[in-house]
């Protein structure tokens, strides 16, 4: 069997051939000591994924110029800001387009509105994302 560590298979290595000369009474120091080395070891490797994943996450926000802890663009908060900032610029926008054309300028107000909802929705909608992913539109 070929040991992923060398120096944690020496380290065993090492206990085992301690035990044998020691004798079996010190085999649970022995293998106590070996298992806080395999934990030492484990901590240091978990700290440095740890480290090093966070350190790409923080590439990926400077790359992106995106800020943490902000959420990502087409998230309820947006959506709902945007759709109630929409109602509530229909009403005066119906009344403009019905005091100067009628009925059909209410129905281009409306239109209008419509058309802005369905663009903005559009962006989060998977199957064209991946048409825009090197666009800075989205």
């Amino acid at each position: 069997m070929e040991a992923r560590d060398p120096e944690l298979r020496r380290e065993l290595d090492a206990t085992l051939q301690a035990r044998a000369e020691l004798g079996p009474e010190y085999e649970t120091a022995l293998v106590d000591s070996f298992l806080d080395k395999v934990d030492q070891r484990l901590d240091s490797t978990m700290e440095r994924r740890v480290r090093r994943h966070l350190a790409e996450q923080q590439m990926a926000v400077a790359r992106n110029g995106a800020q943490p802890g902000r959420q990502p663009a087409g998230t309820f908060g947006e959506r709902f800001g945007f759709g109630v900032v929409s109602l509530v610029l229909a009403i005066p926008l119906s009344a403009i387009g019905v005091a100067n054309a009628g009925i059909e300028g209410l129905i281009v107000a409306w239109l209008g509105i419509f058309g802005v909802n369905a663009v903005h929705a559009a962006r989060t909608w998977p199957w064209l994302r991946h048409k825009h992913a090197d666009s800075d539109w989205r």
